[in-house]
């Protein structure tokens, strides 16, 4: 049987850090606060920031949310997110994302300061990340891949580049991608298909790093990119879900607000 990496235990970890460096900053009288801007009211969208808002109390990190109408101008969206920006009592600001189809999302979120873009959504922060500078954040997910000890995709392969690691990215249209990824001692699955890496994708001593989310309709359970059945007992280990990587991301999405204020009165 596999070892299952559960996040829990690394989220704790990561959590119990993030604490130390909120109180710290506390003590010097700077309250790191996190603005959360959401469109409309879907349930995925209450869903995150409820957990999000939990998960920054627990660490001692403020946060103020701010809703605004799905149909929202994207000049509204903007000055909102501009406004933010210039706030000083604001250190991050996460928007719930994807956005309405009519908003210019690349130009909106070219909005977000760069150095309070916490979920790493604009260039500027991914330009950072590819960079290897300590300029920009990474995306949460990405970065939760790391936390693992190891949107998703290019900006996780630059951050495994970072560690040293030797990185192969495949993707659709790759020819024998399920060859190349047997190859590989840390497989990380973000192809966006529901239980789409199988069997033919692993191998003995593998770690397997399964970052997509999917709800199957057939078992009325989450699941994710990877089969999991057809990955236990082959792999040395993989991250189940739920329970894996997602467990990560708000607990990296404290961390990079508290970074961002620490880094403010540096």
């Amino acid at each position: 049987m596999s070892m299952l990496l559960r996040g829990a235990p690394a989220a704790a970890a990561l959590n119990e850090k993030t604490a130390q460096l909120v109180s710290g900053l506390r003590e010097k009288g700077v309250v790191p606060t996190l603005a959360i801007v959401r469109l409309g009211a879907r349930e995925d969208d209450l869903s995150y920031e409820r957990v999000a808002v939990k998960r920054c109390a627990a660490v001692g990190i403020e946060t103020r949310c701010v809703s605004l109408p799905e149909n929202v101008s994207g000049e509204a969206l903007e000055e909102t997110l501009r406004s933010l920006s210039a706030d000083t009592s604001v250190h991050g600001i996460l928007l719930l994302r994807p956005l309405p189809a009519a908003l210019d999302e690349a130009r909106i979120l070219r909005a977000i300061a760069p150095e309070k873009d916490v979920d790493g959504a604009a260039e500027g922060s991914l330009a950072a990340v590819y960079a290897g500078t300590d300029e920009g954040f990474a995306p949460c997910t990405a970065q939760a891949v790391l936390e693992r000890s190891l949107v998703v995709g290019r900006p996780a392969a630059m951050l495994l580049l970072h560690r040293g690691a030797t990185v192969t990215l495949c993707h659709s249209k790759t020819e024998n991608a399920a060859g190349l990824a047997r190859e590989a001692d840390i497989l990380v699955a973000a192809a966006g298909r529901r239980e789409s890496v199988d069997a033919a994708y692993f191998r003995a001593g593998q770690t397997v790093i399964d970052v997509g989310i999917h709800y199957n309709e057939e078992t009325q359970k989450l699941c994710g990119d990877v089969a999991l059945a057809e990955a236990d007992g082959v792999v040395r280990a993989v991250t189940p879900v739920p329970g894996g990587v997602g467990a990560l991301t708000t607990a990296v999405l404290a961390a990079h607000t508290a970074k961002a204020a620490a880094r403010r009165i540096k």
